[in-house]
């Protein structure tokens, strides 16, 4: 296994798109957080429960940009289902001894945007 920030953020990526849950576990540490909109800071174990199951439903990850700053990985990705819809997402990635120890996930925008160009999306 790797200890390149960015090796380990690519292998992550790859775990999830082929629902690899063994190659996902060897590279997600333990103390691990996670965090998003919607989890805060959740250890591995609920990691595994509440978000890895929604492996199942993606096809792929693109990665647009990766940038490593020192063990910290910035991360943007269009992902898709398989179901069809797309979206862009950026990570932040805590990266120490090859493997994740903490993820940031930024979420919300679905592709193509809801807002035309120049726009914005009403929420009234």
């Amino acid at each position: 296994m790797s200890d390149d920030p960015a090796t380990v953020a690519r292998a992550i990526y790859q775990a999830y798109a082929d629902k690899d849950r063994s190659a996902a576990e060897a590279l997600i540490g333990d103390p691990f957080s996670f965090t998003s909109p919607l989890d805060n800071r959740i250890d591995r174990k609920t990691y595994f429960e509440r978000c890895w199951p929604n492996s199942e439903a993606a096809a792929g990850f693109d990665l647009k940009h990766l940038v490593v700053d020192g063990e910290q990985v910035f991360a943007t990705y269009e992902g898709a289902t398989k179901g069809g819809k797309s979206f862009r997402n950026t990570e932040i990635l805590t990266v120490r001894d090859g493997r994740i120890v903490e993820v940031e996930v930024y979420f919300g925008w679905d592709l193509p945007h809801r807002a035309p160009p120049g726009g914005f999306v009403d929420q009234a």
